[in-house]
């Protein structure tokens, strides 16, 4: 592949890829700056492997992966260490949840769901970031986060009931 192909391959990709992209970065790092940062480090390494890319799996899961790895490399990184975490996701939460649990939820404050998603621990989280908000299948999510997938169905139910429970004692405490 030329530097032309390259190139317009590249175009094409940051155009249809990178706000989901950049949205699935925030949903790791939960900053804006740093999560357009990371995509652009994901279309440099796609740009740098784009020869070698070998066509076995999808475009989009493989740019998926690398922004997971980028992401999980950052969040281990000293400077992720040294800065503080600014905003959470904007109006995201309630597009999360599947829309039959979405009626029950709807009375609560943004900022409270955004808080109960985000409270939840990263292997759970990131789980229903890609199913409920990316629309990903479980098998696509296997692919992305390199795992079985019925660890998949198994985080997705656990996400489920943690976030059921956690909204209960919410209610019960009258937030």
């Amino acid at each position: 592949m030329d530097r032309e192909e390259k190139d317009y391959v590249l175009e094409k990709i940051m155009i249809q890829y990178g706000n989901e992209l950049v949205r699935l970065a925030f949903s790791y790092v939960k900053d804006a700056e740093s999560a357009q940062d990371l995509v652009q480090n994901t279309f440099i390494k796609c740009y740098k492997h784009l020869d070698s890319y070998r066509y076995d799996a999808q475009i989009k899961t493989w740019l998926y992966r690398i922004t997971i790895n980028e992401c999980k490399d950052y969040l281990k990184s000293w400077n992720y260490k040294m800065v503080q975490v600014k905003s959470f996701v904007n109006e995201t939460a309630k597009s999360i949840l599947p829309s039959t649990e979405k009626t029950v939820i709807d009375k609560y404050n943004n900022d409270e769901i955004k808080d109960t998603i985000f409270s939840l621990p990263k292997v759970y989280r990131e789980v229903v970031y890609l199913y409920y908000y990316d629309s990903l299948k479980t098998e696509e999510i296997s692919e992305v986060l390199d795992i079985p997938v019925n660890t998949v169905n198994t985080r997705l139910r656990r996400a489920k009931h943690r976030l059921e429970s956690m909204i209960k004692e919410a209610d019960l405490s009258g937030r």
